[in-house]
Parts: C-alpha cells; sequence; structure tokens
C-alpha cells in the first residue's frame, strides 16, 4: 500500500512540469498555400487645428533671489489676471515650469563671481479657440510676460480623422499587393494579418505661421496666429495571400 500510495503522490506531482513543458513548447506555423506579402502602408488625411497650445512666462533678474522671486511672482500673478480677464478657463492653465538659477561673470584665470539671480515662470496655455490666441497674447506681454513659445496645434477630437486614415492606409496597402501580384503574374487571394504600425493624431504637424504686424506701419498692430493644415497619419502593416 505503501509502495502504491507513493507512485500516485509521484504521478500526481509530475502533472504540473509536464503541463508547464507543454506551455513552453512553440506552435508551429502554418505556411499557406501560396505566396505571402508583407505590406507596409501610411494612410493620411488633412484637417485644420482646432486647438492651439503656447507657453507664456514671466523672467526677471535681480541682485538677490529673493528679490527676483518676488518681482516674478507679482508679475506672473498679472499674467494669470489677464488670462482670466480674456476667458481662458482654469483647466487650460497649467504651471510647466518654475526656475531660479545664478548668473555668473567669467573673466580670464579667475572663478566665476555671482552677480545676481534669474528667476522665471511659465504656463502652458491652451486656446480652444484658435482665432483668439494673437490677441490674448498682446494682452499678456501687456500684462508683464517677456517669454512666449508657441503655439503648438492640435485637434481636439482626432478619432474620427483617425479612422479615415486607417481605412486609407489598408486601401493603399491593398491597392500596392495588387500591383505586386499583377507583376508576379498572381492575385490577391485575402488578407491574412493586419498590424497597426503607428499614427500621428495631428499633434506633430509643420510649424504654424506666427507674425507680428509691425507697430510703426499699423497702429493698431497685433499677433496673428494661422492655424494652417495639418495631417492625421495611420500606418498599418498588412499581409497578404497571393495565388
Amino acid at each position: 500500500m505503501r509502495s502504491m500510495t507513493a507512485l500516485v503522490m509521484m504521478a500526481t506531482a509530475a502533472v504540473p512540469a509536464v503541463a508547464a513543458a507543454q506551455v513552453q513548447v512553440p506552435t508551429a506555423m502554418v505556411v499557406p498555400d501560396g505566396t505571402v506579402l508583407d505590406v507596409m502602408a501610411t494612410g493620411r488625411t488633412t484637417r485644420t487645428p482646432d486647438v492651439a497650445t503656447v507657453r507664456a512666462g514671466v523672467v526677471t533678474q535681480d541682485a538677490t533671489a529673493a528679490t527676483a522671486l518676488s518681482q516674478n511672482a507679482q508679475r506672473m500673478a498679472a499674467v494669470i489676471r489677464a488670462l482670466k480677464a480674456a476667458g481662458i478657463a482654469d483647466r487650460d492653465i497649467a504651471t510647466s515650469n518654475v526656475g531660479l538659477s545664478p548668473q555668473y561673470r567669467y573673466a580670464d584665470n579667475q572663478p566665476p563671481v555671482i552677480t545676481g539671480y534669474q528667476a522665471s515662470n511659465t504656463v502652458s496655455v491652451t486656446f480652444r479657440d484658435v482665432k483668439k490666441a494673437g490677441p490674448v497674447l498682446d494682452a499678456l506681454v501687456r500684462s508683464g510676460a517677456n517669454q512666449v513659445d508657441g503655439p503648438a496645434m492640435s485637434l481636439a477630437d482626432p478619432d474620427a480623422a483617425l479612422d479615415e486614415a486607417r481605412s486609407d492606409a489598408v486601401a493603399r496597402a491593398r491597392a500596392r499587393a495588387t500591383l505586386y501580384a499583377r507583376a508576379a503574374g498572381l492575385n490577391v487571394a485575402r488578407i491574412v494579418s493586419i498590424e497597426e504600425a503607428g499614427e500621428n493624431d495631428g499633434g506633430r504637424p509643420q510649424p504654424p505661421v506666427m507674425m507680428r504686424v509691425s507697430a510703426m506701419a499699423q497702429r493698431d498692430s497685433s499677433t496673428v496666429v494661422m492655424a494652417g493644415e495639418t495631417d492625421v497619419t495611420a500606418t498599418v502593416r498588412v499581409r497578404f495571400l497571393l495565388k
């Protein structure tokens, strides 16, 4: 009885090991009856950006760090008030950088000497109406902002445009596969697999046009921000079976 019990226990203990070994065995790849063709294609569609993001801030300098920070805080508070007065919601104003760094004077064969401190505070501002970006930037400068970067254009809802680009990518892949099949004296039998290989939701377009009208030429000059157009793209890798 003891021998039979030992044998049963050994058989039971061996089952998980066998199962684990079976899981680790790779499945053999099934080779289709025909010629396999892999095609990578990028589809695209064009949209006009409807969101602009700008970084605006204040840079101040003083002999002491405390004074530089204090002056910076006062001017930045005025910038925030100007943004809210222009109708920018709190959710569209986000602090992106706060910094304080010493300023040095360098001379030959001498150690650097601290001459003062520079304080900076930058906010990222999202404009959900691109046309309002220019006038608001002017208001920011009047309120004390002395550093402006951008704008970066994007789409508020890129999903529909991305779907168009995906459909275009598959159509381009099929057209290319048909071309190769005809050149080889074959026909496209079916699609074996489709894999997404990347996308651009319109948030990385070419730099938009931003210009300042000369105050000498026009008294009521203002900053003009032009949205232009952006490409929304999707790339797919499609495997075809040719016969």
